[in-house]
């Protein structure tokens, strides 16, 4: 499921939980997908969200963990992504270009 501005916020956790297992499957699309809700939830949340509640297990999430993660996963995907990566170009010599 992508994210957009109309997702809720039921939804960008669910997104944050489903491609959190990026690293593991080594999925350069989930930990793209986890990027995106990172940055949703920093958007969402204040500084601890609670979720549950009334015998329910509590979940705390601060934006500093989720920061944290989100610079993670961004250095993981510039190691893992070889679809980001400029081409290689291969320097050549003009030394002799006239042909002198």
């Amino acid at each position: 499921m992508s994210l957009s501005s109309s997702s809720s916020e039921a939804e960008v956790l669910a997104a944050y939980q489903d491609n959190a297992c990026y690293e593991e499957e080594h999925d350069v699309t989930k930990a793209k997908a986890f990027l995106t809700a990172c940055r949703y939830l920093l958007l969402v949340l204040p500084k601890i969200a609670q979720q549950g509640g009334r015998g329910g297990e509590m979940v705390e999430l601060s934006t500093d963990l989720i920061a944290a993660q989100l610079s993670e996963a961004r250095t993981w995907v510039a190691r893992n992504d070889t679809t980001a990566r400029a081409p290689r170009c291969k320097l050549c010599s003009l030394e002799s270009f006239r042909g002198d």
